[in-house]
């Protein structure tokens, strides 16, 4: 059982940066794609970025692509989100999950972390 730890939310004016951290426990990390996810008041959730087990191959929605980075440590065991030029838009509750490479689906959330981007 793979248990996800998020940590770095908080509040930030528009044009600023926040890194999101997202700490895994409980499985062998590299076998899993990671991914960071947000949901907005009144809106579905939606994918933010991805990365595989090795790193080596990354994944951005286009509302976030040349602002955010998606990077892990696989011997630390964390997977991270550097967000810079953030906008309001950005607000969200955001979640780190973890898909089995043997798995269709992302099996494991952590319990979200809070970014609000004030104009």
């Amino acid at each position: 059982q793979v248990q996800l730890v998020e940590s770095g939310g908080g509040l930030v004016q528009a044009g600023g940066s926040l890194r999101l951290s997202c700490a895994a426990s409980g499985g062998t990390f590299t076998w899993y794609e990671m991914g960071w996810f947000r949901q907005a008041p009144g809106k579905e959730r939606e994918s933010v970025a991805r990365i595989s087990g090795s790193g080596s191959n990354t994944y951005y929605a286009d509302s976030v692509k040349g602002r955010f980075t998606i990077s892990r440590d696989n011997a630390k065991n964390t997977v991270y989100l550097q967000m810079n030029s953030l906008k309001p838009d950005d607000t969200a509750v955001y979640y780190c999950a973890a898909r089995h490479m043997w798995s269709g689906e992302y099996g494991y959330w952590g319990q979200g972390t809070q970014v609000t981007v004030s104009s």
